[in-house]
């Protein structure tokens, strides 16, 4: 996602929250999540897939990479991307 870095920030620290809630997987969890999603799908998809996508990753899902000014208004503009767990794994498993 190409956002301005203060709603950058504020992204990632809703995404990185869901995410977390989506790993404990309980019934409260859902329910926690869904107040702040709004969407059953979406929150399907946090449950059901990026749970285990990231399942043995404590925390750090998302990256910011500011990528400079916004023509225009001179707003500092960056990016918000999921990183990818199975490709590090796999990096890591490499390596040993």
């Amino acid at each position: 996602m190409r956002t301005t870095t203060a709603k950058a920030k504020e992204v990632r620290r809703v995404a990185e929250r869901m995410i977390t809630l989506g790993k404990q997987g309980t019934l409260a969890a859902r329910r926690r999540a869904l107040a702040t999603i709004r969407s059953k799908e979406v929150a399907a998809k946090v449950f059901d897939e990026l749970a285990k996508r990231y399942g043995s990753r404590p925390g750090g899902y998302t990256r910011q990479l500011k990528i400079g000014p916004r023509r225009g208004d001179n707003a500092e503009i960056s990016i918000v991307q999921l990183v990818d767990a199975v490709k590090r794994g796999a990096e890591a498993d490499a390596k040993t």
